[in-house]
């Protein structure tokens, strides 16, 4: 009895959510797995989490302050080198957030001709644009099945996340770390660090909210990146930050991603389970091809053109573009540039394909 009213505290939920994704990250960090302290506490908060006995809740607050540590360290990778560089490869993001859509919406309508699944749930399921952004969409529009889109969204997102790194470090691709990028996680000692780095957090919490106020995507990713990139750029660059607060930065997103996944919420399991799984693994194989163009056309390395293509997010990838000390300014750009593609072209369209299946259906009544 005493532990059921103890399971009930969001407090107590929280001290056993945090030990059981430290036990994660730290077990990883053991075996020397990629990216431990994100797949690790993952990994342990996903599986334990399907223990009905057990409550665990981690507040977005934490994951918000894990965004916009990532943002901060991306933000200092933006230079005005880097920024022109960006600006002539707008139209190859363009050609490849396009190309990605296309193939995209081509399993949307396999899926949905082959599962109970509506069109417009299986296209919003399929998008690879930021998780947040879909879910809320998919739950501000009517005619689409939340639960459906969330678990696809979450599953693909898990697979990418666990797929990338082992892939990367995998010897396929020869990982070797480019030393041609600015230098944004250090070894930083207490005079370079502070007190620079609390008017620089501030800063980027300040832009976060004003990113949150404006309705960015994933303001408090992208809030900091545009901030911290701006004053890089004319020349207030901040302090590097030491690999241990990315650590911590990667434990706080990983908490939260694995208490998203929740089967139990979703109808014809044996069904969709497998089916999720697929369309995660074979948009990891659609993103290999499609790097293999960019590595091709821009002499990008294969880590940088695969990163840059993977459907996993600017955060998840920014982190691991991070850990391989790859071209993040790179993978970055691509990552938002299809983000924000997807944030004003998708949801309109998705509208217009609702309406016209209203109009199929009222015609047929009449």
């Amino acid at each position: 009895m005493k532990f059921k009213s103890l399971n009930q505290h969001k407090v107590f939920q929280l001290l056993v959510t945090l030990t059981i994704a430290l036990s994660g990250g730290l077990l990883f960090n053991v075996f020397n797995w990629p990216i431990p302290w994100l797949l690790g506490t993952l990994t342990s908060v996903l599986i334990v989490n399907q223990l009905s006995w057990i409550n665990l809740y981690w507040p977005v607050l934490l994951r918000n302050i894990g965004l916009i540590i990532v943002g901060y360290s991306i933000g200092l990778t933006f230079t005005n080198d880097t920024l022109k560089m960006m600006i002539t490869h707008l139209p190859s993001m363009a050609f490849m957030t396009i190309l990605l859509l296309l193939i995209c919406s081509g399993m949307a309508l396999i899926i949905s001709r082959f599962t109970s699944i509506n069109f417009p749930t299986a296209l919003t399921s399929s998008i690879p644009g930021g998780l947040s952004q879909i879910i809320t969409f998919a739950e501000e529009t009517k005619g689409i099945d939340i639960t459906t889109v969330t678990f696809f969204q979450v599953t693909r997102l898990i697979v990418i996340i666990f797929a990338v790194p082992f892939l990367i470090f995998s010897p396929i691709f020869s990982y070797d770390s480019e030393t041609t990028i600015p230098n944004v996680i250090s070894e930083a000692t207490t005079s370079s660090f502070f007190p620079q780095i609390i008017l620089y957090g501030l800063f980027s919490v300040i832009m976060a909210l004003i990113g949150k106020r404006i309705k960015l995507p994933t303001a408090f990713l992208l809030g900091p990146i545009l901030g911290i990139a701006f004053l890089n750029i004319i020349g207030l660059t901040g302090p590097s930050l030491p690999s241990s607060i990315l650590d911590v930065s990667q434990f706080l997103i990983g908490g939260y991603i694995g208490l998203l996944l929740k089967p139990e919420k979703l109808r014809k399991k044996a069904k969709m389970i497998p089916i999720a799984l697929f369309s995660g693994f074979l948009l990891v194989t659609i993103a290999l091809m499609l790097s293999l163009l960019l590595t091709y056309q821009f002499n990008f390395s294969f880590i940088t053109s695969f990163l840059s293509m993977a459907p996993g997010g600017a955060d998840q990838m920014g982190i691991i573009g991070h850990e391989l000390e790859a071209d993040v300014t790179m993978i970055t750009g691509y990552q938002l540039f299809r983000i924000l593609f997807i944030f004003f072209a998708v949801p309109p369209l998705l509208k217009w394909v609702l309406r016209s299946q209203m109009n199929k259906v009222i015609s047929k009544n009449d």
